[in-house]
């Protein structure tokens, strides 16, 4: 007898350069498919489910992308798009993170990211900020820091750090994937994955269409908890981030260096330091992010409002960095929050959910899934057909960690 499991999806499902060569997968003759899987489902049109179908439709297979609203609709459309190479050495992300850092720079060059998502390298500073003190120009930072900045320090350098449009990025990538390789995008509500006998058989979206696959790639950031496949296994919670997207009227002025602040406000109870953070674009615009705490995700991610203190303290932030943000000297493009997607480990779940064959999940990146999105999703193409990853060693991200032991 057949066994059909069932397991429902969510109403709504969306979703930090040194030049050291990153080892390339090798190319896939047709018949080293044969017996693996070809018609690949991703669910999740953020930029973990955009880079695996990239990947995995560059190396051939057959991708449908589902996506209840819009590609980047939520963290992949409002986040900061920081990339540092480094940042995360001597930790479980070290390889993923230096990968994907050296893999940005390839698909820039690839596909003209300066132009098309405002791909460039950057200098970043460590600075502390007390609303205390007087403000005052200092010799050691650019001339649009005139607030009461203290103790620069430069913790990235153009080789290290940079930065990407998170929005404008992954569109640039479902766009190339959708023009040169045949990714089917489709706005759809998705109810359910269908596995029989252990392994995945087919998705079903609204009103009963099923689609049949090979594999299912389950990339749906933090709504991964309201999968009860996913969350049976692990628990995915959500950090709600707030930003603000800041024109100024004299754009030029303002140079790529992107802000680190310990910022001590002369209202915060405590006395402890906020953690901002602040982005020029080579737009002209800046963004400023930052104020996170843990909240229950919505259902849909239309319904994400940010907190209205929150949102003030970020105004207050920037107009006491630089009077160039301050209002009447720069216009206020956006007021956002979006939802990372955390794990209790705080290491990202990439790879094969155990017991289900052919059924993957990649979600858990927190506040690098933008700088981790390319190594993702091309080690999780690689996991998928051919059965390991040699750009990544997933092992340390399979979601198999989270089974209890057996007993002896």
């Amino acid at each position: 007898m057949n066994l059909l499991v069932r397991f429902p999806l969510p109403p709504v499902i969306i979703n930090r350069q040194i030049r050291i060569p990153v080892p390339r997968a090798k190319s896939i003759e047709s018949s080293s498919l044969m017996d693996q899987p070809k018609k690949v489902i991703v669910c999740g049109g953020g930029v973990i489910g955009v880079c695996t179908a990239y990947f995995l439709a560059e190396k051939g297979a057959a991708v449908t992308l589902i996506e209840m609203s819009d590609v980047a609709c939520a963290a992949s459309g409002k986040a900061g798009g920081f990339l540092a190479y480094d940042w995360c050495d001597g930790g479980p992300l070290e390889e993923l993170a230096r990968a994907s850092f050296n893999l940005h720079r390839s698909l820039s060059e690839k596909l003209d990211g300066p132009r098309s998502y405002g791909y460039r390298a950057l200098t970043t500073l460590s600075l502390t900020v007390r609303e205390s003190e007087r403000a005052s120009a200092s010799r050691f930072l650019p001339s649009w820091i005139d607030g009461p900045a203290r103790s620069p320090k430069t913790i990235g350098t153009p080789e290290t750090t940079a930065q990407v449009h998170p929005q404008l990025f992954t569109r640039t990538l479902i766009d190339r994937a959708v023009e040169m390789y045949g990714v089917k995008v489709e706005i759809a509500k998705l109810e359910r994955v269908e596995v029989e006998e252990g392994r995945v058989g087919s998705i079903v979206l609204e009103g009963g269409r099923a689609l049949e696959a090979d594999a299912v790639v389950l990339a749906v950031g933090p709504w991964s908890s309201k999968l009860g496949l996913v969350s049976s296994l692990f628990r995915v919670y959500g950090l709600k981030a707030h930003s603000i997207v800041l024109e100024p009227r004299d754009g030029n002025s303002i140079t790529p260096h992107a802000l680190f602040l310990s910022y001590y406000s002369s209202s915060s109870s405590g006395g402890g330091a906020l953690d901002p953070e602040v982005y020029p674009r080579p737009t002209g615009e800046v963004y400023v992010c930052g104020m996170s705490k843990e909240e229950e995700v919505p259902d849909d991610p239309a319904e994400i409002r940010g907190n209205p203190e929150s949102i003030a303290m970020l105004k207050r932030v920037a107009k006491t960095v630089s009077s160039h943000l301050g209002e009447g000297e720069a216009g206020l493009k956006a007021e956002q929050a979006c939802f990372l997607p955390c794990t209790d480990d705080g290491i990202p779940v990439i790879g094969e959910v155990p017991g289900v064959k052919g059924c993957y999940v990649a979600t858990g990146h927190n506040c690098w899934g933008i700088l981790n999105g390319p190594a993702t999703g091309a080690s999780l193409a690689q996991l998928i057909l051919h059965g390991h990853s040699t750009i990544v060693d997933l092992n340390r991200f399979s979601p198999s960690r989270f089974l209890l032991p057996s007993n002896p």
